[in-house]
């Protein structure tokens, strides 16, 4: 690996093409380097885990509103369009409409992979653009499932090495600033287009889906789901335009107005990214990680620790047998879904499920009472609403540990951590302390992930929505991805069964 260094450049120093760090990202897009067999078998894993979660989330609202209008779109005239999950495989829409209503999707129930370090991200969110525009351009452009592959990879590269180097929440930025560069990145190399269209689709792309953090603060709204979604579709549109030959802003991060000097450190900051030399290969998609809970993947570990302590001291889901529950972990764990984010909705009730996902006192409180997570009960008013469960949610704080902090920054895999040490304190006077470090589905954990349990995510998120037989189709197709031919890239979705979308009441608006 290299690091480049990024920083801050007044108009009138002139920085080289090879200096500005989306030139190297651009670079990096176009390295032909061979995919690493591991690599590519992660790839199939994540299309997997992500048409799980869509499959769980299709009926739910925001992904109706974004499903109807992708479909309120024609097929552009370039291409023979895109699949939509859900709707049926031959109803194809445009490629940056379909990208928008399947990253939505994906996203709406926070229950696929992630990746944390300087900042947090879900790569995943870098398929459903790719994948979009493979399908709508495979015919024309005989693009192929290796094609997809490498572009995926190349996504998923390029996000986790600025989520490494550069944090954005520190400076209230929201995360999907790394996602719209990586996708744009991401389709450029499975187009393999020219260095300098790529260099300006990443300039468009970060130009356009560079956002405030208030979309995960507070009273947190559907647009949660709807912002990964939203930098996959800018993306798209900035390959098209850098296609035709428009231009992007320059430099986008290192200029004096750019986005370091106002959006993120300020002229005198500066950023270590590292990245991979060319001809070594992409493999930071190994650095990542799913979720075996819906829920943020912070609260990962806090589940499975839960479970761990309902088994082992049943009485504690009594409140009236329980002074505190105090969760010693991160500095980001405590300031983002913590107590310290003094966010009062993160004890309320009556909070939307997406403040609820971002509330680890919540959280741990239901896991620990119930023993068990579940991706729709455990958010129910009904299960938010029970008497005992607010009495014993008040109790539960979190603080930050220094050394959680370290190891939640780590760079080393073996030493990264999400979890922390609890500390409950009983109203008889005793105490019960336990830790965790990452959680049981990690690949460090007590149950690492691997394909047989995204095989069962998929089937066990899909079979409420989907007949056997397409469930077992786009199981047999999505493992078969790297061999796929450009006739069966439209393949990689799937169609909802008969009566499952029928009951949505679908909204109009403009389209």
């Amino acid at each position: 690996m290299k690091t480049h260094h990024v920083r801050t450049h007044r108009s009138d120093e002139h920085l080289a093409r090879e200096g500005q760090l989306a030139w190297q990202l651009a670079a990096l897009a176009t390295d032909p380097v061979e995919l690493d067999d591991d690599v590519v078998e992660m790839v199939v894993n994540r299309v997997i885990d992500n048409a799980a979660v869509a499959a769980a989330s299709i009926a739910r609202k925001p992904v109706v509103s974004a499903r109807s209008q992708a479909l309120a779109h024609p097929v552009s005239i370039g291409g023979d369009g895109a699949t939509v999950f859900g709707a049926d495989a031959a109803r194809r829409t445009s490629p940056e409409w379909a990208a928008w209503a399947n990253g939505v999707a994906v996203r709406e129930l926070d229950f696929h992979d992630t990746f944390l370090a300087a900042e947090y991200s879900h790569p995943g969110d870098n398929i459903p653009p790719i994948v979009a525009v493979a399908q709508h351009l495979a015919a024309s452009r005989g693009l192929t499932g290796r094609d997809v592959v490498r572009g995926i990879a190349t996504g998923y590269e390029i996000q986790i090495d600025l989520a490494k180097g550069i944090s954005l929440h520190q400076h209230k930025i929201d995360h999907v600033a790394h996602l719209g560069p990586s996708a744009a990145a991401g389709i450029g190399t499975l187009l393999g287009l020219d260095q300098e269209t790529i260099f300006q689709a990443i300039g468009q792309a970060l130009h356009t889906t560079t956002a405030t953090r208030q979309s995960r603060k507070g009273e947190i709204s559907t647009w949660k789901a709807h912002a990964p979604a939203f930098a996959g579709k800018m993306a798209v549109e900035a390959v098209d335009r850098a296609m035709r030959g428009e231009t992007s802003p320059v430099p986008i991060y290192e200029g004096e107005d750019g986005v370091i000097a106002w959006l993120l450190g300020g002229p005198e900051a500066s950023y270590e990214v590292p990245l991979p030399d060319a001809g070594e290969a992409k493999r930071a998609i190994l650095d990542s990680y799913t979720k075996e809970h819906s829920a943020e993947y912070q609260a990962q570990a806090w589940i499975d620790l839960a479970r761990k302590l309902h088994d082992a001291y049943p009485l504690i889901i009594n409140p009236d047998l329980v002074e505190s529950i105090t969760l010693h972990t991160s500095h980001h764990t405590h300031y983002v879904i913590g107590s310290g984010a003094n966010d009062p909705q993160k004890y309320d009730p009556d909070a939307s499920r997406e403040t609820l996902d971002h509330s680890i006192p919540y959280i741990f409180t239901v896991a620990l009472q119930d023993g068990a997570w579940n991706h729709e009960t455990s958010y129910s008013p009904e299960r938010a609403h029970q008497p005992d469960t607010i009495a014993l949610w008040k109790k539960v704080t979190t603080v930050e540990d220094p050394e959680w902090t370290r190891r939640y920054h780590s760079l080393d895999i073996a030493e990264k951590a999400f979890g922390g040490r609890v500390v409950i304190k009983l109203a008889d006077g005793g105490e019960i302390v336990d830790e965790i470090a990452v959680a049981d589905a990690h690949p460090l954990g007590a149950r690492p992930f691997g394909r047989d349990d995204y095989v069962k995510k998929f089937r066990t998120l899909a079979e409420w929505a989907l007949e056997p037989a397409e469930i077992e189709r786009f199981l047999d197709l999505a493992q078969r991805l790297p061999e796929l031919s450009p006739d069966e890239l439209g393949g990689l979705t799937f169609t909802a069964a008969p009566g499952v979308l029928a009951a949505t009441e679908v909204p109009t608006g403009l389209f």
